[in-house]
C-alpha cells in the first residue's frame, strides 16, 4: 500500500492495471467517466462534482483515495459505500487470478471499483487519480473530459523534483479531443496548453472563467460568499466543508459544470447550491476542514504538503481564538521543512506519529520543529496527543489537528 509504506508500493505503469481489466473482462469499457489529478483540491473538486450531479438526479460513482476509516470508503454510489459483500466476494472470486498478476494495493482497488460501477451502472462515475496521471492505475478510461486542479512539489521523488516536470505527468490524463478544465493558471500552464494542442483537445482555465462570470453569475457569487465570509465558528453550518482555501475548487468546480451542461447534462441551479451545502452527507465527504466540536473550536484538515498547508495556514489566521494547541503529526517522506516554516510558531504543539510505517516518529518530529520555534512534547499515539490537548484547552482556545490525512484519520 503507497500510503502506508511509501515509495515501494507504487508502480509506475498500467501493465497490471490493464491485465486486471482484462480477467475482469474491460469493465469500464462504455461508461461515462469525469477523471481528476492535481497536487491538491482533486479530492474535495471529486466530491463536489459527485454531490451536484446526485443533487441533478444522476446516479453518480465517486472513486477516491484514500480512505479515513473504512476501506470502502473510496468506492461509492450516491454517496454509498461499495458493500462489504461486494468486496469479499470480488476478491474471492479472482484472487487466483490476482496472485498471477502481482497487482498493488492501489491498481486492484481501481479495477474493483470499475468491475462494481459496471455493475451498478452509473449514468457518470467521477474518478480521481491517486498519484500523478500519466502513469496512474486510473489513466486507462475514456472519461468525458478531464480536470488538472493545480500542481505542486509533492511526491518528487516519483513524479519529478520541478514543477514543470509534475505537470507533465499530470498532463497525462489529456485525452485525444476531450476537453480538459485546468483549476489555475500557473507558471507551468503551458504544459498543459502544449499538451491539449498535441491532442486536439479543448483547454478551459478555470480560474479566468471564474474572474468573468463572477460579474454576472448570481449563483457563483451566492457560493463563492458562503466560503468568503462564514466563519467557522458557527454553529449552524451553512455549508458542508469551509475553508477560505474551497473557492478555489469552487471556481473549477463551476466550469466543470459548464462542460457537463455542454456534454447534455441538465444541472439546474439548485442542484448546484444543494450539492455545495450537502457534500459530507451526499459523498461521506470529510477530513476536509472538519469542525469537531464548538468548544473548543476543534478543527481537522488534512493538508499534508507546502501547498495544502499554506492554505490551512491563512484559514487559521481568520479565526478569533486564544490559545492554539496544534496536533501535528507528518509523513516521513514529504519535505518536512518547507510544511515546518510555514506553520504558526505561537501556540502549543502536540507533536505524534500516526499508526501508518511511512509516519515520521514523534521526536524527530518535534526536534525538528524546534529549531522552527514551535514549542511543545511529542506523544507515542494520535490519540494521546490529542486527548492532552483537550485537556489543556481553554473554551475560547483553538485545537488544530492536521499535517497528515493519516493523523485525522485517528480523530475523526
Amino acid at each position: 500500500m503507497y500510503h502506508r509504506i511509501g515509495d515501494a508500493a507504487y508502480k509506475a505503469d498500467l501493465d497490471n492495471t490493464l491485465a486486471l481489466l482484462k480477467v475482469l473482462k474491460e469493465p469500464h469499457k462504455g461508461m461515462k467517466f469525469v477523471h481528476v489529478a492535481g497536487t491538491n483540491g482533486k479530492g474535495s473538486v471529486s466530491n463536489f462534482l459527485a454531490a451536484i450531479l446526485q443533487s441533478a438526479g444522476y446516479k453518480t460513482g465517486l472513486y477516491t483515495s484514500p480512505h479515513l476509516k473504512d476501506f470502502r470508503e473510496r468506492i461509492r454510489i450516491n454517496g454509498k459505500m461499495i458493500p462489504e459483500k461486494y468486496v469479499v466476494e470480488f476478491v474471492q472470486k479472482h484472487k487466483t487470478h490476482f496472485e498471477k498478476i502481482e497487482p498493488s494495493f492501489f491498481e486492484w482497488s481501481v479495477a474493483l471499483a470499475f468491475d462494481y460501477f459496471r455493475t451498478e451502472k452509473p449514468d457518470v462515475a467521477i474518478i480521481e487519480t491517486g498519484l500523478g496521471g500519466r502513469l496512474d492505475s486510473t489513466n486507462v478510461i475514456n472519461p468525458l473530459f478531464s480536470i488538472i486542479t493545480n500542481i505542486g512539489l509533492d511526491h518528487t521523488a516519483l513524479l519529478g523534483d520541478t514543477l514543470e516536470k509534475i505537470a507533465t505527468e499530470k498532463a497525462g490524463i489529456i485525452k485525444p479531443g476531450t476537453p480538459v478544465v485546468i483549476g489555475e493558471s500557473q507558471q507551468i500552464k503551458n504544459v498543459f496548453v502544449k499538451k491539449a494542442k498535441t491532442e486536439n483537445s479543448r483547454i478551459v482555465f478555470a480560474d479566468k472563467e471564474y474572474k468573468a462570470a463572477l460579474k454576472t453569475n448570481n449563483q457563483l457569487k451566492l457560493v463563492v460568499d458562503i466560503f468568503e465570509r462564514r466563519s467557522v465558528v458557527q454553529k449552524n453550518m451553512e455549508v458542508g466543508i469551509a475553508g477560505m482555501y474551497q473557492v478555489k475548487n469552487v471556481q473549477t468546480v463551476f466550469s466543470a459544470i459548464n462542460v457537463l451542461h455542454q456534454k447534455g447534462f441538465l444541472i439546474k441551479s439548485d442542484a448546484v447550491l444543494k450539492g455545495f451545502k450537502n457534500v459530507m452527507a451526499l459523498t461521506g465527504f470529510a477530513g476536509r476542514w472538519h469542525i469537531l466540536s464548538q468548544e473548543p473550536l476543534t478543527i481537522a484538515d488534512t493538508g499534508h504538503n507546502a501547498e495544502g498547508l499554506r492554505h490551512v495556514v491563512e484559514q487559521i489566521e481568520r479565526i478569533p481564538f486564544k490559545n492554539l494547541h496544534f496536533v501535528l503529526g507528518i509523513a516521513s517522506d514529504k519535505s518536512i521543512e518547507d510544511m515546518l516554516s510555514l506553520l504558526p510558531k505561537k501556540g502549543t504543539y502536540y507533536f505524534c506519529k500516526a499508526n501508518v510505517p511511512r509516519a515520521l516518529d514523534e521526536n524527530e518530529l518535534r526536534q525538528r520543529a524546534h529549531a522552527y520555534g514551535m514549542q511543545g512534547e511529542s506523544y507515542n499515539t494520535v490519540k494521546e496527543a490529542f486527548e492532552k490537548a483537550k485537556a489543556t484547552a481553554l473554551k475560547d482556545d483553538l485545537i488544530f489537528v492536521g499535517g497528515s490525512t493519516y493523523v485525522v484519520a485517528e480523530v475523526l
